[in-house]
């Protein structure tokens, strides 16, 4: 009998020792303490490279077992260990995502303040019956800003170009007194060589300069593009058409072809004018022309004038009505007009084109009453060009041809008149010029009186030469130059001529 009471303490204290005797309630509290410790924690879960926000709901069922052995309960132990770590690493990585509610918390105001590079960072919120899965992403966009080539603005042309080359824009020549060759129907590398040495302004054809619409096209063209190679500006192309007799491109060409401006004129009818500007401006474009010396601004006086019935009429008010409607004509159609011979011709007895001084006895006040009113309403109708002729005029006092005066150009045609555009001399080749100045002293009072461009001087390198010797010595300023150069360039790049 105390054998036997002596086992059975034995076997009891050796139960209790294995823990075989732990009580229900004790085998409950294990599992259910390291299932509430992982339902508070979050883990990390792969990154996503999803463009948007994705969620996952993860239905996790829960299963009490009867009882849990020791081992069990050190493994479960171990899951909550690991499970607290990655929370914690997560935590540290964004405080912005609270582990409670982090749908919720991650306010419109925190996205707009928190912009990382493009990232992706996933959330595990376990419950103890749901697992939530939350992966968020958001991607930062770069924006490429392109910056297309700015085209060239007068101001930089003028800027980049030196002494000789602003010098060369202000003449304008025949393409023979380029090369040397006569007649010239192409070009070619003696063009090329000449224009890059010299490049001038603007060429001026003649007659025997057109024998068909392709050839002079092509003429053109080539020309065009020599003068861009070599100082970046195109050219501005020229012509005497008028309509009537002086029609260069109706009589060798076949465009558009009129009556002497006489008849018109007794019509005295704008629409008339403007079309008939229209019809050049249009053909002459269509040719790769963009300047037309023409119309004829002179009022009728004397019947002994060298111009005949190329003027509109002896009313001043006709001819100002009919000046106006072909230049506006012309300019519509993308070709500048020129109104031409300032002051005034119409009272002269004499030819600049064979006599060595024209004088026209006119007082100031006459030249207003009269001659001026036709170059006033082509001014005001926005004409491009005024060219200014080789006479004298009394009433100036100063007995030079009006394009070598001050007078005449700086005070009257920019001052009273108000002209602001590009002020061209008639053919320096003629007479009135060429037998009494040298190309180098007339081109030099030319720019000293106002004029921008200088037209057929009988030697262009030469004068360009003296002209770039005065601005070198200070006779001529060299702001004077940059005056005129940049009418020139804004007027060509209206014209589409300066480089991109």
């Amino acid at each position: 009998m105390k054998l036997r009471k002596i086992t059975a303490l034995l076997l009891g204290l050796s139960l209790l020792l294995t823990g075989c005797g732990s009580s229900a309630d004790n085998k409950s509290d294990t599992p259910k303490a390291a299932e509430n410790s992982l339902s508070q924690e979050q883990t990390s879960a792969p990154m996503s490279t999803a463009p948007s926000s994705e969620y996952i709901t993860e239905k996790t069922t829960e299963t009490t077992a009867p009882e849990t052995t020791a081992a069990q309960t050190t493994e479960k132990a171990v899951i909550t260990s690991s499970a607290q770590q990655s929370t914690s690493e997560n935590s540290n990585n964004d405080s912005s995502y609270q582990q409670d509610e982090p749908q919720q918390n991650y306010s419109q105001q925190e996205h707009e303040e928190y912009q990382p590079a493009v990232t992706a960072a996933p959330y595990v919120h376990t419950t103890k019956r749901t697992t939530v899965r939350i992966t968020t992403a958001r991607q930062t966009t770069a924006t490429t800003t392109t910056t297309a080539a700015r085209k060239a603005t007068p101001q930089d042309v003028l800027g980049s170009m030196s002494l000789k080359q602003k010098v060369c824009q202000m003449f304008m020549v025949t393409p023979e007194a380029i090369t040397g060759i006569s007649p010239m129907l192409e070009v070619g590398n003696g063009t090329k060589n000449a224009m890059n040495d010299y490049p001038v302004g603007g060429i001026i054809y003649f007659s025997q300069n057109l024998t068909s619409k392709s050839q002079i096209k092509a003429m053109i063209s080539n020309t065009q593009g020599f003068s861009r190679e070599a100082c970046g500006v195109g050219l501005f192309i020229g012509v005497d058409e008028e309509g009537g007799k002086v029609a260069r491109c109706a009589q060798n060409l076949g465009t558009a072809s009129f009556r002497p401006m006489e008849y018109y004129g007794s019509e005295n009818n704008y629409k008339t004018a403007y079309d008939i500007g229209s019809a050049l401006g249009k053909d002459l474009s269509s040719l790769g022309f963009n300047v037309d010396f023409a119309p004829v601004a002179d009022v009728n006086i004397n019947s002994g004038n060298e111009l005949g019935d190329r003027i509109f009429s002896s009313d001043p008010n006709v001819v100002a009505n009919m000046v106006s409607g072909v230049s506006k004509g012309l300019q519509d159609s993308g070709v500048s007009a020129t109104l031409k011979h300032f002051p005034g011709l119409g009272a002269e007895s004499g030819n600049t084109h064979t006599n060595e001084t024209v004088i026209i006895d006119r007082t100031v006040d006459q030249l207003r009453n009269t001659e001026f009113i036709p170059f006033r309403k082509g001014i005001e109708s926005g004409t491009d060009f005024v060219m200014v002729g080789h006479m004298s005029v009394t009433g100036f006092g100063d007995q030079l041809p009006c394009d070598l005066s001050y007078k005449a150009v700086t005070e009257m045609l920019r001052g009273e008149l108000g002209f602001d555009g590009i002020a061209i001399t008639d053919a320096q080749q003629m007479h009135t010029i060429s037998k009494v100045y040298s190309s180098g002293e007339a081109a030099k009072l030319s720019i000293k009186a106002g004029m921008d461009i200088i037209l057929m001087p009988v030697d262009y390198r030469a004068a360009v030469d003296e002209v770039c010797r005065a601005v070198e010595s200070g006779e001529i300023p060299e702001s004077r130059i940059d005056e005129s150069v940049m009418r020139i360039l804004e007027r060509k790049d209206k014209l589409g001529l300066l480089k991109k």
